[in-house]
């Protein structure tokens, strides 16, 4: 499931073009609105993300030590940042189109194709015949 909080970074890469200036908590509010999967996304996985975004040149933050309490991050997206989130688009436009397709393509497949008898066994028939070799080959000797 690792590979999905890489679908953390478009809708960050999103949200900071649409609000122009964010904090991570505004952020992270947000990100449920408009996540790509319905994997959870946790508030480590949020941060880790803005900070490779921003070792990468596509956010910058400062900190904002206006106002009553803590200090706290305000994120940006860079000129970079906007070049990448169109790249983004791109491929999950392309990605969207070919998993379209897909479902498509299986549904139809599903519903032509006449019922199969039930398999008897998830095993392998390579995996079963290795093991009934063995005693065969033990009784021999």
């Amino acid at each position: 499931m690792g590979n999905l909080y890489r679908f953390v970074e478009p809708v960050l890469l999103f949200l900071l073009e649409k609000k122009g200036r964010s904090y991570g908590y505004q952020l992270a509010a947000e990100l449920r609105e408009h996540a790509l999967t319905d994997a959870s996304i946790e508030a480590a996985a949020l941060y880790k993300t803005l900070r490779q975004l921003e070792q990468n040149d596509c956010v910058t933050s400062e900190w904002d030590v206006t106002g009553k309490g803590p200090a706290k991050r305000v994120y940006c997206l860079t000129p970079y940042g906007e070049e990448h989130l169109a790249e983004w688009i791109a491929v999950l436009d392309h990605v969207a189109r070919s998993m379209t397709r897909f479902v498509r393509t299986a549904g139809k497949h599903a519903r032509d194709e006449s019922p199969r008898p039930p398999r008897t066994s998830l095993r392998r028939p390579g995996k079963r015949a290795a093991k009934t070799a063995e005693p065969a080959l033990a009784h021999s000797r």
